[in-house]
């Protein structure tokens, strides 16, 4: 698997250590193209990462973001990924930021499969960094394990009824997530460090986090810490 792993001591050492690696991982992609594109998960954990990133100097009006995916809730709900990215990482950035949801005016996420391939049609591809957190059941952005990983590449997105969630989801697919760039998992806690060791001593098929790493070209880096805060 294609994977370095970076321990930090603590969620703010690891925040900078982030922070530095997009922020080059950005200006890499714009020193050779007119357009950058910035993935970023949902979580708790983002919340103490993003700020530090908001604080590196780039031209945002280049950089398009968007989510891994999203809960189908109101962008207004604690519960959305949309409204946390607006909270940590929009809000400290230039307003002519580009930034492209993933939630509709749709009753559900399979009705709005068009209009998301519509409007992510904009987002200038490959993705330059693709930033994703990783579940203590090896999912990452809402593909999770029991899914058909043979369907996961229909174009940009895909509506998905998680096993095991209070709301349906949309996803970007497994195609756009593993062709980007560059690749971050940020990883907090025991649980999921031990994760880790195991898939990489032994890759699990069954797990989606082992389908990204063997799906990418790109090596995937691992920011993570015990600290679980």
């Amino acid at each position: 698997m294609p994977l370095q792993r970076q321990v930090f001591p603590d969620i703010e050492s690891l925040s900078q250590g982030f922070a530095d690696f997009a922020a080059t991982a950005l200006q890499n992609t714009l020193s050779r193209k007119p357009q950058a594109a910035l993935v970023v998960p949902g979580g708790s954990t983002p919340c103490h990462y993003l700020p530090a990133l908001a604080k590196c100097k780039l031209p945002w009006d280049r950089i398009t973001v968007t989510l891994s995916d999203e809960r189908w809730v109101d962008v207004n709900d604690d519960q959305s990924n949309e409204k946390l990215i607006k909270q940590h990482l929009l809000s400290h950035l230039p307003a002519n930021t580009p930034f492209i949801g993933l939630k509709t005016a749709h009753d559900n996420p399979f009705d709005a499969i068009e209009a998301l391939y519509q409007r992510l049609d904009s987002l200038p591809l490959p993705v330059s960094l693709t930033v994703l957190g990783l579940g203590e059941d090896g999912h990452i952005a809402s593909l999770f394990p029991g899914m058909n990983p043979d369907v996961l590449s229909t174009r940009h997105c895909i509506a998905v009824a998680p096993p095991i969630a209070p709301s349906l989801r949309m996803s970007l697919s497994l195609e756009i997530l593993a062709n980007s760039e560059q690749i971050v998992l940020v990883v907090t806690g025991e649980r999921k460090q031990r994760l880790l060791d195991r898939i990489t001593k032994k890759p699990d098929p069954e797990l989606p986090v082992v389908w990204l790493s063997q799906s990418t070209k790109a090596t995937i880096a691992i920011f993570e810490t015990c600290d679980t805060k």
